[in-house]
């Protein structure tokens, strides 16, 4: 659950960042705020558990993580551990982009919820539930009933919206964040997922849809998987989503992505009021690669984007 501390011209490895002291059990991501003097990580998994595919059993032995982590930035010390609650495993973690604001959001995996985490009044960190996913119930499955898995968020650059993906419920949510406090569903597609009709599972009881969506066919292929990872145009209005999550869990869960390639996907955003549509004339098949399919993972602008820019 440590860091490693690279030259930022050459790349070479420096050594830890952390400079001694209690360390986290297990790590993931991290974002780091210098106005506050803070940089917060997360939890995912013991590597060599989790790379072996996804086992809930494994959630119940404590091999999955459960807290966010706050660290001393300048003194480089953990200060502070938040516990999310048991089964959550936080995974990706969003500070506001305003450098002067001491909260954001973290999307916790396998609860489906999304915390927000703020800066108390008297100087501790905090988190509460702010969104949460239901499970639903199905036939067709690993388990009796499926979480809509929370495997990346962001957040636009202008601090209004927050996007996150559910990777087995196979749909990508766009919410209001302009009272962080209580954030509103604006926009929502689903993207191929576990629940499509004409699937292997069987949708038994759901609080939120009436019926199972339909399987997302762009430009004549059927896409295969559940969006995933997800970044945003600088202007906010084109969001591209990527399938694949992790060889193990795809070949899990998504079989076909190991023999079809993931894909790369973009929606159009409404800035206005809030909206998301599948744009029909954007697909990158990574199945078509000279070298056989791929799993294509994130995306990053040159020069920085909306999971990689932090103002001082």
């Amino acid at each position: 659950g440590t860091f490693i501390l690279l030259d930022g011209e050459t790349f070479e490895v420096k050594g830890n960042w952390e400079k001694g002291g209690k360390i986290p059990n297990l790590g993931y991501d991290f974002w780091y705020q210098p106005r506050h003097n803070v940089l917060i990580s997360t939890e995912w998994g013991v590597p060599k558990i989790l790379a072996q595919g996804f086992d809930p059993r494994d959630v119940e032995k404590g091999h999955y993580g459960r807290r966010i982590n706050v660290w001393d930035w300048s003194e480089r010390r953990l200060v502070q551990e938040l516990d999310l609650g048991p089964g959550s495993i936080p995974l990706e973690i969003r500070f506001l982009h305003e450098p002067s604001a001491a909260q954001g959001f973290v999307g916790c995996a396998l609860s489906a919820a999304v915390c927000r985490f703020h800066r108390g009044s008297e100087g501790k960190w905090e988190a509460e539930k702010v969104i949460e996913v239901p499970s639903k119930k199905v036939q067709g499955w690993l388990l009796p009933e499926m979480p809509g898995l929370i495997t990346d968020i962001l957040i636009s650059l202008d601090d209004r919206f927050l996007y996150f993906s559910n990777w087995l419920h196979g749909d990508v949510r766009q919410y209001d964040i302009s009272d962080p406090k209580n954030p509103k569903l604006v926009g929502q597609v689903f993207l191929g997922g576990s629940i499509s009709k004409g699937g292997a599972v069987t949708m038994v009881e759901d609080q939120e849809l009436q019926d199972q969506p339909e399987p997302c066919v762009i430009q004549g292929k059927r896409i295969p998987g559940g969006p995933q990872m997800l970044q945003l145009s600088l202007d906010g209005r084109r969001l591209y989503v990527t399938t694949s999550l992790y060889s193990a869990w795809d070949r899990q869960f998504y079989p076909d992505l190991i023999r079809e390639g993931s894909v790369m996907l973009q929606l159009d955003v409404d800035t206005e009021q809030g909206g998301l549509a599948v744009n029909p004339k954007f697909l990158v098949d990574f199945g078509k690669e000279p070298g056989g399919p791929c799993l294509a993972h994130e995306m990053r602008y040159p020069g920085g984007d909306c999971t990689s820019d932090i103002w001082l």
